[in-house]
């Protein structure tokens, strides 16, 4: 079954912004990543390297249909974590409508790069409504969950269920807390990746009880990530296969139990693309159409 209402399975088309159009310049990064909440100035030739590695690996074996956006100056930094502009649906592509400031003009960047293309467009989240992808995961095809947070809001979370309603989907409002405030980047995804149709990676000190609780009832088996792996990013990661996923090197006790149910994990050197700027695997990516 082919599907964009799926976060597990062999990606077939994904949406990427590579780092050399994303950071562009070395001035560039010097200027905005302060204000941008960065934790350092990332090295453009590093970043490239890195990201150079991280796309072979998304794409690997020539079986996805990668969509690469182009530069573009209305952006900052941030759009190389492609994924929070936009939500892919069966039905067409959601443009979302960004949370965080600095980052409203991505979803028309994004729109400018698919004219022409095939990706269809179902529709655009408005003000005051805000909604940004990382705060959205598929349960199963037909269960959306939506981080209630700083960057997604109740009335973006209204337009979306209206959205997505007349075709069968449910939405699941997930109430997350307010952890580090609205300047941290801090998204659904932060706390819950899945990578099998019935197994996720979470981080439950800071999940919320009912959420964790649907997800037991769903009979998930939840992989739990160490306080010590929370901020190396342990807890984002990537499916890209039937029990294969990538996932930021530097978290060690999350991939050996990743293995010890049955996964095939793969690192990448993320120091420059994720972590000094909050943005793991599932962050860098917005994937398309998955095999189920």
């Amino acid at each position: 079954m082919i599907t964009c209402h799926a976060e597990y399975g062999p990606i077939r088309s994904v949406i990427l912004k590579h780092a050399r159009e994303a950071f562009s310049t070395q001035e560039r990064l010097h200027v905005q990543w302060k204000e941008l909440n960065f934790t350092g100035e990332p090295e453009l030739l590093r970043a490239q390297e890195e990201y150079v590695r991280f796309k072979d690996l998304v794409s690997r074996k020539g079986s996805s249909d990668v969509s690469f956006l182009p530069d573009d100056k209305t952006v900052t930094l941030d759009s190389i974590y492609c994924r929070d502009a936009c939500l892919s649906t069966d039905h067409g592509l959601i443009l979302c409508n960004m949370g965080k400031v600095a980052r409203v003009g991505e979803p028309a960047a994004i729109r400018r790069a698919l004219q022409g293309s095939a990706i269809g467009i179902l529709g655009e989240i408005r003000a005051p409504g805000t909604v940004e992808g990382g705060d959205c995961a598929w349960l199963d095809t037909r269960t959306l969950a939506v981080g209630l947070t700083y960057r997604t809001n109740t009335e973006g979370i209204s337009q979306l269920r209206e959205m997505l309603t007349p075709f069968g989907v449910k939405i699941i409002e997930v109430h997350l807390p307010h952890y580090r405030g609205p300047s941290d980047v801090f998204h659904l995804m932060s706390v819950f990746s899945p990578v099998d149709k019935s197994m996720a990676v979470v981080y439950s000190p800071l999940m919320p009880v009912a959420f964790r609780s649907e997800l037991l009832r769903r009979s998930f088996t939840l992989i739990e990530v160490p306080d010590t792996e929370f901020d190396s990013m342990g807890c984002n990661v990537l499916s890209v296969g039937m029990r294969e996923c990538l996932i930021v090197k530097g978290n060690p006790v999350t991939r050996r139990r990743l293995e010890n149910n049955g996964c095939k994990v793969i690192e990448y050197e993320g120091e420059e693309i994720s972590l000094k700027g909050g943005g793991g695997p599932t962050c860098l990516t917005r994937p398309m159409q998955r095999e189920i």
